[in-house]
Order: C-alpha cells, then structure tokens, then sequence
C-alpha cells in the first residue's frame, strides 16, 4: 500500500509540473505575443551585454538575421552587424568597442537618455535607453520618421509662400536682417521691391485660377534670374521683393532691374491663356539708402512710386529727397475720421464645437464702410491703420463693441477679438479690457483674445506680462496664425495660451496637398499633449471638415458653415452652423459624434518669467 501510494504521490506531482509548464508557456506565448504588438521596438540586455530578450519590431528597424535575436546574444555583435551595413568599409571593431564604453558610462553616469538615429532610406527612429538596477538595460525604438517630416513641413512653411514655393515676407526680412549683420561695407547690397502691373484685371477677367498660375510663372522666372547668393521673397499679393548681394556701384543694381524687366515682359502660356504682363521696380541700396530693413523697405517703397509715375513698366532707383513727392494713400487720410463718421463695422464669423456641433464663439473682423467705395477689407486699410497708430483707438471701438453684441448672444457663446502688434506696443491692453467689460457686463470668460506671433516677437518681457494679466482676468488667449512664424513652439511654452489656431492655409488646402493632412494632424496631436483647445481655421469643403474631425480638433471654423455676418444675422448664422454640423454627421462616413469628456482645466501649467 505504501508503495503505490508512493507512487500516486509522484504522479500528481508530475502532472503539476507539467501543469505550471503548460501555464508558463502560455504565458510565454502571450508575452512574445504582446511584445510582437507593441508598434514600437524592444530589448533587454544584462549585466554581460548579451541578450535577453527582443520583439520583431527591433529585428525589422536593425535588419537583423534570427540568431542574432536569439537570447544570450552578445551585444557587440549585434551592433557590429549594424555598424558594417550602415558604414560599410569604415566600420572597425574597434569604434564597436568605444561606442559601447561610452554607452555604458553614460548609463551609470546620467541615467535614462535619448537619442535620435537616422537609418536607412531617411528614416528617424527616437531610441531612449533605461538602465536597470541589476545591470544591464533596456531601450525602446520608436519610428518618429512621419512626425520629423511634418516638423519640417511645418518648419519649411512658415518660412515659404504656399502658392509660389519661394521665400514669404517672415523669411525674406529675416535673411535681410542677418544681411545687415555680416555684410561686406566695400560690397553692400540691393533691395529690389517688384510690383505687377495690372494685375487685378487679370484675376478680373480669367479668375483666380488663371491669377494664381501667373503668379507661380513670374515666382519661377525671378528664381531663374537670381545668382547665387541672391534671394527672393513674395511680399504678398502681386508683391515681390530681390535681395542682391555684393552690389559696390549702383549699375550692377540697375542692370539687374532691366533683366528682370525683360524676363517678366516675356508672354506666359497658362491655362490655355496667352497672357502679357510687366512690372514696376524699386531699387534700394545699402547702407546708402537704408541702415536697417525698415529704413531700406522705405527708400525702395519710394522708387517703386517714382517707378510708377514714370508710366509703368518702368525701374527706378531711390533718389535722396524724393520721398517729399510720394503722394499720401487717400485712403491713409480718409481713415482718420472713419472711426468719428461711424463707417467702421463688425462682422462676425462663427466658430464651431465639433464635439457639441453648435457655434461656440464668434470672430470679430472689421469692416470698413465707405461711403464712396463701399465695403473695403481689413488687408486694405488695417495695415494703414497700424502704420498711423490708429489701430489702437478702433482696437478699443472694436473690443467694447463686440463685448456689447455678444451680451444679447447665448451665453455659452463667446466673442473673440484680434489684438494688434501696435496696440500692445502703444496702449495699456490690460486696462482697455478691463474697461470695456466693465462698461458691458460682459463675463471675463465669455471674452477670447486672439494674438499671431508677430505680436510676440518685439517687447517680450512686456508682452508676456500683459498677458499672464490677461490670463488670470479669466480672458481665453488665443494663438492664431499657428505655424507661419519660425519660433512658435518657443512661445507655447513661455506664454499662457490655452488654445491654438491652426493656420487656414494648412487646412484650406487639404483636398490638394496631402502632406497638409499630415501637418493637421500633428499640430492637433500636439495641443492634446499641451492640454490646449485646437481650432481648424479656413474648413470651406465637406472634406476638410472630416480631416480636422479625424484628426480631433475641438473646434473649426470657415466658410463650409458661414461666412461672416453683420450682428444683426447672428442669429441666422448660429442655426446655418447647427444644420451644416448635422448634415456632415449624417453623411455615409461621417465620424460618429463624440461625447465631450472633461479635462483638468483644459489650460496651461505656470509659465516663468525667463
């Protein structure tokens, strides 16, 4: 009896055993499995630098071969594998063996680190390293190579006009700028200011499709023109602008502005069109006619005039004193009594909650009236009303006035107002707000304050304490234009914003050019990180709308719901939003609609003082 009982005993031992195994190696099984899943790449070495453990994610970025995946693996070995393909014949044992020694005295020295490799094809893989108690350590790879493409997307257009491709108005003053910084005195340089000649009965008569492809045909001619060296930028509009270097007498100036005179008279196949068009120059010298960008802008601004009155097609270069015969912008004179004469106007355009689907705020854009002209948009006259300072008295109309209306609104619908560069610089902005939302009523909250980052780039120190005023007021500030100036991720950190606008020409152009979908995407990924609101400025089709939708925006805004509308058709414009949201969210496709969750204050931690 003993015996077998004996024997019972290590039978039901055994078939534990094997039991705890099978266990094991499921666990084994799902654990190989969830590594294999993870979407990023994985390994663990000892204390010995062998291998104990790695997914197929790590095997796929190295290239790897199987037995060098297997556990126990020496780590020289595998990195000497990916060393020889990535250097070729200038790979040696021996810069094997260095890599490693300071890869481990920066593990015991500095602890967890990151960095960035570039492999094989242009791809960008983030690896971070964590060192483990026992020795050894473990790291990650994640492929960044889609992101670091949309950074640079981002980064190329700020700098870049999206029609033309060439430099825009930020990156042209900043290359002038360094210009008179570094220039060679015995050299100088040139400013040539170019300006199309009639233009706007082009775009008149064959639209502006036709305008767009001329314009892109004139940015290329100008490009083919240039040495190197040379630079040249779209001012705007029909506006651009030459930086000629190593200019040390004027005729080198003044043969250029023929060439380009030439070239651009040329007749241009587009569209099935033959067109004719010529320009006007204004040549500015340097440090002859300008000290710095302003003081040049202007000299070549009065050629440019002189070059006009001569009758078109014609170049001039800056003549000392000549400025007295530069007319004055009849319109520069007539907007000093608009305000008084009551012909300034807002207009407002909706903003949408995607997740809500009903207008959350409104914009308020001025309008200017004429009484002769009739309605003239704000780039025609808001740039004047900067250069006179006049913006800071119709800043403060603007701001009380839009407080006023928004009070017979909802109340969970906000007015958002846009400040000036001039008026942060000139005016108390802290004591306007306060003044015209105690003149109203209006909550601090209801109250939205849109700044670009040109307002941010002069009196930083100033600025950003207006700003934390502004921001403990209860006041929502706004960064808009986001993406079209150089340093805007600098100022998301140092300044209170709680929310971010994506520039309208990303989302505009999102039926056309893919890699703005990308670009969407990303700048939406990043206010999730931030805890800030997105908005999606300039959605005008079904098909942008469904992109920003996708790629989680809180809010957009464009004319696929409204265009903007007189006070008195709020009303009308806030029930065109509701159907238009409806509309989208039955199409076949269409995201299903959201629940809005809550988030902690949705806001920014302190920012310092630095």
């Amino acid at each position: 009896m003993s015996s077998l009982g004996t024997t019972d005993g290590l039978e039901a031992r055994l078939a534990e055993i094997v039991r705890r195994n099978e266990r094991l190696e499921q666990l084994n099984a799902c654990f190989e499995a969830a590594l294999d899943q993870m979407g990023r790449g994985l390994s663990m070495f000892d204390c010995d630098q062998r291998l104990v453990v790695c997914n197929k994610t790590y095997a796929n970025i190295y290239s790897l071969p199987e037995q060098l995946t297997r556990p126990g693996t020496a780590f020289v070995e595998i990195l000497s594998f990916h060393m020889r393909r990535v250097a070729g014949s200038g790979f040696t044992r021996r810069s094997v063996e260095e890599w490693i020694k300071d890869h481990l005295s920066r593990l015991s020295h500095e602890g967890a680190r990151e960095e960035i490799q570039t492999l094989e094809g242009g791809k960008s893989i983030r690896v971070t390293y964590q060192p483990l108690e026992s020795g050894g350590w473990v790291d990650m790879q994640e492929d960044i190579t889609a992101q670091r493409q949309a950074d640079e997307k981002i980064e190329w257009l700020a700098r870049h006009d999206t029609l033309t491709e060439i430099s825009n108005r930020f990156h042209f003053r900043e290359r002038l700028e360094r210009q008179f910084e570094c220039y060679d005195p015995r050299l100088g340089f040139a400013l040539h200011w170019i300006d199309l000649d009639h233009f706007k009965q082009i775009n008149d008569q064959y639209g502006h499709q036709v305008g767009d492809s001329l314009l892109k045909a004139v940015a290329d001619r100008l490009r083919s023109s240039l040495r190197s060296g040379d630079m040249v930028g779209r001012l705007g509009g029909d506006e651009f602008a030459i930086l000629q270097v190593g200019v040390d007498r004027a005729e080198l100036a003044d043969n250029l502005s023929l060439r380009l005179l030439q070239t651009l008279r040329r007749p241009y196949d587009v569209g099935g069109q033959r067109l004719h068009i010529q320009a006007s120059v204004g040549v500015a010298l340097a440090p002859q006619h300008g000290q710095n960008p302003e003081e040049l802008f202007a000299a070549a601004d009065t050629a440019l005039y002189q070059a006009k009155s001569m009758g078109r097609g014609m170049h001039a270069v800056y003549t000392p004193g000549a400025a007295s015969d530069h007319q004055v912008n009849p319109l520069k004179v007539e907007l000093k009594d608009a305000l008084d004469r009551e012909e300034l106007v807002l207009h407002y355009h909706p903003i949408v909650d995607l997740r809500e689907e009903r207008v959350s705020s409104f914009e308020a854009l001025m309008r200017w009236r004429h009484p002769s002209r009739g309605m003239i948009p704000p780039s025609e006259f808001i740039p004047l009303a900067e250069e006179t300072r006049l913006i800071v008295p119709m800043g403060s109309w603007a701001l009380t006035r839009a407080c006023t209306d928004a009070m017979s609104w909802p109340e969970h619908i906000k007015v958002s107002v846009n400040l000036s560069t001039v008026q942060i610089e000139c005016c108390d902005v802290y004591e306007c707000v306060t003044e015209a939302l105690s003149v109203t009523g209006l909550d601090p909250h209801r109250l939205q304050l849109e700044i670009t980052e040109t307002v941010l780039m002069r009196d930083r120190e100033r600025t950003q304490e207006v700003l934390q005023k502004l921001h403990k007021l209860g006041v929502m500030l706004t960064l808009d234009d986001f993406g079209t100036c150089f340093a805007t991720l600098n100022y998301l950190r140092r300044f209170p914003f709680r929310k971010i606008k994506i520039d309208r020409s990303f989302v505009r152009d999102i039926p056309e050019q893919h890699d703005c979908v990308a670009i969407v995407k990303s700048v939406g990924e990043l206010a999730r990180e931030l805890s800030m609101l997105s908005v999606a400025e300039g959605v005008e089709t079904a098909a942008s709308l469904a992109t920003v939708r996708a790629a989680g925006y809180d809010e957009a805004q464009g004319f696929y719901f409204s265009p903007p509308v007189p006070a008195s058709a709020v009303p009308r414009a806030i029930k065109q939003c509701k159907m238009r949201l409806a509309a989208h969210s039955a199409a076949p496709g269409a995201p299903a609609k959201t629940r809005k969750t809550s988030t902690p204050a949705r806001g920014r931690r302190s920012t310092s003082s630095s």
